[in-house]
């Protein structure tokens, strides 16, 4: 990256945009780091700006007003669950928007790089291979989520054949503190803190426990979407990266490491309600091309990951 390089982050107030602002500080100490603020208001950056990816024709007059060098896209509507109620609002948010911004940071921008956050959710039925998958697995996307997300993959691939700078990261499950509910991991670990703090009977109602993960910290994806910056020169363009542990992790045993962790006795109920249409048994990914390529590999040791998440929902409820 530039010295002073401007760096715009889309859903900048969402889970990763904090944790990605503070891995771009660390990686980019004079940028000036920038979020792009649609509903929600992101604390801690440089400065905000009013950002609408609805609007096609007015988006490339705002991208040239904010001249950016580079822009991480992580804005998405990426609850799997909610992508089953409103498929419409979905492909809007994950495949329409994407489309309108690569479009206008051609026109606006055209020596602009773009890192888009994909999803390894993208291989969705191919994982019933049993193997971990590397990028050149089949997109069979198995829920509205990433149906859209692997169209705007596909799309953003095509873009960078006619010139776009843009690089896709593919990020499998990624937890953390700062999760909303609407995740396993967060879900487990809030049930939890509210059953310690008697806000709820110390029953938990969980989705299915007999499903294997492929987890990472989400403050290990970040660091490899700061890498990818960093290292842009030596990426071929429109380069796909899967960012996985590789690392198969049962559900039921992540629920019972969080459980471990508290002195309470809580029984485990499992929810119709919260079992997911299509879901696939067992997810691994192969990062052996970011390994390669950025030099990239977890360090957060899954342990300390736990510890963190139980941590940051008791202080929340």
């Amino acid at each position: 990256m530039p010295p002073g390089a401007r760096i715009l982050v889309t859903g900048a107030a969402g889970f990763v945009g904090s944790h990605l602002r503070d891995a771009l500080r660390m990686a980019f100490r004079d940028a000036w780091l920038i979020a792009a603020i649609h509903r929600r208001p992101a604390m801690g950056w440089d400065e905000s700006v009013p950002l609408d990816l609805a609007d096609a024709a007015g988006l490339a007059g705002q991208l040239a007003a904010i001249a950016p060098d580079a822009v991480v896209h992580l804005g998405a509507q990426a609850n799997v669950a909610q992508s089953f109620k409103d498929v419409a609002a979905t492909w809007e948010a994950n495949l329409t928007a994407t489309l309108n911004l690569g479009a206008a940071l051609m026109q606006a921008r055209p020596a602009c790089r773009l890192l888009f956050a994909s999803t390894g959710e993208i291989y969705g039925l191919s994982f019933q291979q049993g193997v971990a998958l590397d990028e050149n697995a089949p997109l069979a996307p198995g829920n509205p989520y990433a149906a859209a997300k692997a169209a705007a993959d596909i799309a953003l691939g095509e873009m960078a054949l006619r010139g776009l700078a843009v690089v896709r990261m593919r990020p499998l499950n990624h937890v953390g503190p700062g999760q909303s509910e609407g995740y396993a991991v967060a879900a487990f670990a809030r049930q939890i803190a509210l059953i310690e703090a008697g806000r709820q009977a110390p029953v938990m109602a969980v989705g299915a426990l007999e499903r294997w993960r492929d987890f990472l910290d989400v403050r290990d994806v970040c660091a490899a979407y700061a890498q990818a910056l960093a290292q842009w020169e030596r990426l071929p363009n429109g380069v796909a990266l899967n960012i996985a542990s590789g690392v198969p992790r049962r559900i039921g045993d992540v629920l019972a490491g969080l459980l471990a962790r508290s002195d309470r006795v809580i029984r485990v109920e499992e929810a119709a309600h919260a079992l997911r249409p299509n879901d696939v048994i067992r997810s691994l990914g192969d990062a052996g091309r970011a390994h390669a390529m950025l030099g990239w590999q977890p360090m957060i040791d899954w342990e300390t990951t736990l510890d963190d998440v139980l941590t940051d929902w008791r202080a929340r409820v």
